[in-house]
């Protein structure tokens, strides 16, 4: 007598057919419509060069021990600089001009700055570390202050420049032993040798401080990934806003030591960048303290920052030097 309802292993042959035969008709329905997953392309592109790898303690070593090598420098550069305004939304570039950078450890630093063709002085700065003089001949203006002064009038641009500020980019300070040192990996956006736009791994080395109230983020260095040379220095204050943006490119070795061809500095507050390109540069050469003198022309309008209005200029009193 023939069997009046299938076999247990019938039913899970039929099943098991049933499972594979919906399986292959999605398989075949389900791209086509795109109902369940589609493609799409990435907007990053990375990029394809080589890339080396290094320590947080290796990038540290680097660091200081390029620091430690460098007590002074003479340069020759050529100065770019441009300085925006946010309420009317406009950037304003001056014309490239020759200049002068004189630095001495641990915080002496000069700048001046000249006219082409009639090589008068567009400005003339400096700064001991503590205090700092600033002479700008095409408005008669001598301006003093201190270097812990903030002291930003939006009004007023050129007079916002501070050879400190310059000093700090310059040279890169080593990391002490009373720094935390953190290292992340993160990217930069590079041009690629198509002229494309590529992200590129890079390495970066956040530098935390102990200040009055507490531990705050000291400035962060980004090295690149091709060659594991400091490609960016960020400086934060206490409140974690950036107040020096560095960038430091085509790199040479002088005699054992390596220093960028170029360095561009923005102050992101002040609204203002300045971007130096060695013409001629000279390391650990002696240099003298007159060198950094300063002193107030003749006939000058003097401004003393940090006082009140009233009593900030003060004309030819002498009380610039």
């Amino acid at each position: 007598m023939a069997e009046a309802f299938p076999s247990t292993g019938q039913q899970t042959r039929r099943l098991r057919f049933r499972l594979a035969s919906l399986l292959m008709v999605a398989a075949m329905v389900f791209p086509l419509s795109g109902c369940l997953f589609r493609t799409r392309k990435l907007d990053r592109q990375l990029s394809s060069v080589p890339l080396k790898s290094a320590t947080q303690q290796e990038l540290i070593e680097y660091v200081n021990s390029q620091a430690a090598k460098i007590q002074s420098m003479q340069a020759t550069v050529d100065i770019n600089a441009s300085v925006g305004d946010q309420k009317n939304g406009r950037i304003t570039d001056y014309q490239e001009i020759r200049g002068y950078v004189l630095a001495r450890k641990p915080a002496m630093l000069r700048m001046k700055g000249l006219f082409p063709v009639v090589r008068n002085t567009a400005f003339d700065m400096v700064s001991d570390g503590q205090e700092f003089k600033l002479w700008i001949p095409p408005k008669n203006k001598f301006v003093v202050g201190t270097n812990s002064e903030a002291s930003y009038q939006p009004e007023k641009r050129l007079e916002n420049l501070r050879p400190q500020h310059i000093y700090d980019a310059i040279l890169l300070h080593e990391v002490s032993g009373d720094e935390i040192a953190v290292l992340e990996t993160g990217y930069e956006t590079v041009l690629d040798a198509k002229k494309h736009r590529v992200d590129q791994p890079d390495y970066e080395l956040a530098v935390i401080r102990r200040g009055p109230n507490g531990w705050f983020l000291s400035r962060k260095i980004s090295f690149s990934r091709t060659d594991l040379r400091p490609r960016r220095q960020m400086i934060y204050d206490q409140q974690g806003n950036v107040v020096t943006d560095a960038r430091y490119d085509q790199y040479q070795n002088y005699d054992g030591i390596e220093f960028p061809g170029v360095i561009e500095i923005e102050r992101p507050q002040e609204d203002y960048d300045i971007t130096l390109s060695m013409v001629k540069l000279e390391l650990n050469r002696a240099l003298k303290d007159d060198q950094f003198a300063l002193e107030q022309p003749a006939g000058a309008e003097v401004v003393h920052l940090g006082q009140s209005d009233s009593n900030a200029a003060k004309g030819t009193d002498g009380h610039g030097k």
